[in-house]
Order: C-alpha cells, then structure tokens, then sequence
C-alpha cells in the first residue's frame, strides 16, 4: 500500500469520525462482498453474515475466481462493495408507499448500484440507467443484462442531455464522479492520484451533474447524492450548494441508525450518512437523500421518433409490447412502454428480444437471462460445470444425440445461461464475442461459491 498523502492524512486529522481510518486504509484488506438476485433466486445460503442495510448482501471470507462462476454470468449474484449497497435500502424506503416510479440513475456504470435499486422498486417501475463513458457504458449493458431487470433503458452521453426529460422521473440517484477517497484501500491509483486540486476539480464536476439533471426531477422528487468519498468538499458542501440553489430539502432516511454508520462533519447538522473502513465492512461512501420543492405528478410522456411495433414471439411470460429497430426485436413491459419509448437515444431498452432473420429470430442472451423468460419456450439442456464453462468461452458444445436439434436453451444448476443452436454433430454457441470470457479455463475446475 502506498503511503497516504500528508494533506489527505491532515484532513483525517481534523475530523474525530475519521480515527483509526488511515490505519484501516493501509493495514486491512478489503471486505469481499455480493448480493444475490432475489427475482431469480430464493435460495438462503447458511453460515454466511449479512449485510445490516441489505438483505439480500451478504459478506464471503474471501474473494473467490468469479470469473469462473457461471452464476455469475447468470446474474444470480452481482459482487458489489456492502457500502454501496445502501441504495436499495434507501429504493426500499422511498417505494414504500409511493407505488411505481420512474427512477434515473444518471451516473449508473458498472450497475451495480442501479440493480440494487432495480431489486427495490415493486412492479411497474422503470429505471433509466445512464452513463458518460462508452467502456464504462457497455459494463453497465452487460450488468442489467444478466440481472434481467425488462422495466430498464440504458443511454450514454453528457448527463447535459437529461435535461430535456424536464419533471419526468420521481427520483434521480447522481453517484458522482469524484477523487476516490473511499477506495484508496481497494486502488493503489485512488492513492497517487489523489490531491487537493483533484477534490476541487471534482466537486465542481458534481455540481455540474447535479445542475444537469435537476430539471428532470418533478416537484415533490427525491435526489439521492453519493460519493466514494470522505471530504466534505464534495460532500456537505454539494449537499447545501444544492439547498442553496435550488431550495433542496435533506430528509434524514435513519442511516446512522446502523451501527459503524457516521453523520454530518461539517457542523451544519445535515442528514447525511458516511460509511468509513474500520467502522463498518465496506469501503467509503458518502449519501444524503433530498427533496425537490413542489408537488407535481411526472410530466407526461411524449416519444421523440416512431418506433416499428412487431409482433412478439411466444417466449415470454407478462404483458410486453414489441417494437422493432432495423433487425433487432425488443419486448417493452406494456405498463411501461410509452415511457421508454420516450426516453431518447436509448442504447438499449426493455428485453432485447434476438435479431430478426428473414422469418427466424435468433434469441440473445439478453433474453435468457430475463427474470421475465418463459420456461418450457425452448427445450432446454442442463450442463455440468465443465460445459457451462465451455458455454461462456465461446466454443462449440456436443450436447449428445438424445438432445433434439434447434435453439436449445442451456441452463447450470436449472437456471438459464444461454442459447446454442444444435445441428446434431455439434451445437453452435450463440454467445456473442463481447459476452465471452477471455481467460484460460484452470485446472481443476474452480468451484461455484454458495448458490
């Protein structure tokens, strides 16, 4: 570990809250932690601890080859940082007695975040994850992909752009770009890049998201603010430049109610929560919740260009409208189509269907993975371990000739992974490139973790 900066330390320094911090920065390693997909899973492992502020986390010994674990890739589990995992505490609280909403996630890459919140939100919600940067972006596709969230759009560009949806979403969660502070444990590069020029770069980058996306929130919605973080440069500062500026109202969720949980710093008595290494099991953050004056329903909805309504293939259970964009056919919950229809330059949107040859539609991933697939669609297959991980590096099964030739749904451990095509002699893996795992397969086999 390199040695933390002597302003940064200094700053630690000031702050009662932050002993015994730098010690856990250099001298402990990280906690490993994940959450489990409970749309595809009822399973409870045993003898594992929970995370306090997240039912569904859970915290592992040590941090296994996840690579190698087709549970994985079949978004049965996402490998998440317990800290974060406050934001579906923080959808459960919101969604409580407020129904459906509509819900952006401006700054959503990996996902992991705007999953957890997917996970929260009941029926009939929608979530917009968006994200400036294109690597960062196709993370994000991948992610809400194997979660199989079908209520989700994905767009990718300057939050700048957001603006135009003016009153549309009930809440706009901003995890902000920031100087990394949280994770100098995890991230040798948070350490050295790390200056107080860099904390003022950033936190004027996060006042410029957060002016961004304001317009997009109707009166009455709620902000969810967030840093991997500890000054309050970034922090408590943004916190009442927004109160300042726009009339934002903190509302105090009870975080600190969790033990290890931290308030306010800065002596202005915000409601606001740290989560500091060494008080509790996961790396730094940062929220504070807050409300937009007014009270108003989301404005409605008006679609920006005419979309292809197509016919849905049988596949699917739910009510879902389809619409088609060149070859690829997508299924929109019905509930919400008008809704992400009008979200635009989506990079994706509802469940990518397959793309549509001549009178064949060749079934994406993206479908088998879908909490909303239909069992009993497609004949299936189920693979040991070996198979399933000769599945994920792209290369061609031999599924046995009992196996009846077509699309053939693979599944490990009787939940889907994927699609093959079988041809008899050998079945073609429709996998695509960008889904396949690069590495080497070890030996031995490396074993699945608890589900």
């Amino acid at each position: 570990m390199a040695t933390l900066p002597a302003q940064f330390t200094s700053m630690l320094a000031r702050h009662p809250e932050f002993d015994g911090l730098a010690a856990a920065l250099c001298g402990t390693p990280p906690e490993v932690s994940v959450r489990l997909n409970a749309r595809k899973t009822d399973t409870t492992p045993q003898g594992y601890v929970r995370v306090p502020w997240c039912p569904t986390g859970i915290y592992l010994p040590e941090r296994p080859a996840f690579t190698f674990d087709p549970q994985l890739h079949q978004g049965l589990f996402y490998v998440q940082d317990a800290s974060s995992m406050v934001l579906r505490h923080i959808a459960s609280r919101l969604s409580e007695e407020a129904g459906p909403m509509r819900w952006l996630d401006a700054c959503a890459a990996p996902g992991g975040k705007t999953t957890a919140i997917a996970d929260a939100l009941p029926d009939g919600s929608l979530v917009h994850a968006h994200e400036y940067d294109p690597r960062r972006c196709a993370a994000l596709v991948e992610n809400l992909e194997r979660w199989g969230c079908p209520a989700t759009a994905v767009t990718r560009g300057d939050t700048a752009q957001l603006s135009r949806l003016r009153d549309f979403y009930d809440v706009i969660s901003v995890d902000a770009p920031c100087s990394g502070e949280g994770m100098m444990r995890k991230e040798p590069d948070a350490v050295a890049q790390w200056s107080q020029g860099l904390v003022q770069s950033c936190a004027a980058t996060q006042r410029r998201i957060l002016q961004n996306v304001w317009p997009a929130l109707r009166p009455g919605g709620v902000l969810v603010y967030s840093t991997c973080t500890f000054n309050t440069t970034e922090n408590e500062e943004n916190v009442l430049w927004l109160c300042n500026e726009f009339g934002a109202e903190p509302v105090d969720m009870g975080l600190t109610a969790f033990e290890g949980v931290v308030g306010d710093i800065s002596g202005h008595g915000l409601p606001v929560a740290r989560f500091i290494p060494g008080r509790i099991r996961g790396e730094g953050l940062f929220v504070c919740v807050m409300r937009k004056p007014g009270d108003a329903a989301p404005a409605r909805v008006s679609m920006p260009r005419k979309f292809r309504a197509a016919t849905l293939p049988d596949w699917l259970n739910g009510d879902f409208t389809g619409v088609a964009d060149d070859t690829r056919l997508y299924a929109l919950p019905a509930a919400n189509a008008a809704e992400i229809l009008a979200i635009p330059e989506a990079r994706t949107r509802g469940i990518y269907i397959g793309e549509v040859k001549g009178r064949d539609i060749i079934p994406s991933v993206a479908l088998a993975r879908s909490t909303a697939l239909r069992r009993g669609a497609f004949a299936e297959y189920e693979a040991d371990l070996a198979t399933a991980l000769t599945f994920l590096r792209g290369e061609v099964l031999h599924l046995g000739t009992e196996t009846p030739r077509g699309i053939i749904l693979l599944t490990y451990r009787e939940h889907p992974l994927g699609f093959v095509k079988n041809i008899g002699n050998r079945a073609n893996n429709l996998l695509p490139d960008n889904r396949r795992i690069i590495s080497q397969i070890p030996s031995p086999l490396p074993q699945p973790i608890f589900i």
